[in-house]
């Protein structure tokens, strides 16, 4: 139970972090590498990123909303000695006033985590976001970006 436990916690521990915008702490969340698939939000194919890649491509969106919320459950943990996979079901909420539409975009579907034990510590080698609905002002993500964009020009 301590190892499912200290899964669980690592994998809700992501949503968190990234919604208080806490990156550094996100950062130590993953492996030296991680395999990540967004694909079912932004297309395109899987990449491999190290968490400082990760944390500094997520800020360029997500530091540009007023809040977000992440919100992971029914979680199923699978341990193979160092490895384990948890699947856990989420919500994500987006906020943002704006003048194009409503303030709100909200995403759901899985989170598929790989995970590897690193001493006593799990960490995220892998990371799959299987997005199944959407609702919402989804121009709230480019409105995000360009907002990120201009506070740095």
């Amino acid at each position: 139970m301590d190892d499912r436990y200290a899964i669980i916690e690592t994998c809700d521990r992501m949503g968190w972090h990234t919604d208080r915008r806490e990156w550094d702490e996100a950062a130590t969340l993953f492996a030296d590498k991680v395999v990540l698939d967004y694909t079912s939000l932004v297309g395109g194919e899987p990449t491999t990123e190290t968490p400082t890649e990760i944390v500094e491509s997520w800020a360029l969106v997500l530091d540009g909303y007023e809040t977000s919320q992440h919100l992971m459950t029914n979680h199923r943990v699978t341990l193979d000695g160092d490895t384990a996979e948890c699947t856990a079901s989420y919500q994500a909420t987006h906020r943002l006033e704006n003048l194009f539409g409503g303030p709100l975009w909200r995403v759901g579907g899985t989170y598929r985590f790989h995970l590897r034990r690193s001493g006593d510590v799990w960490k995220i080698d892998a990371l799959t976001m299987q997005m199944l609905w959407a609702e919402g002002n989804q121009g709230l993500m480019d409105l995000a970006a360009k907002r990120v964009a201009a506070r740095k020009s």
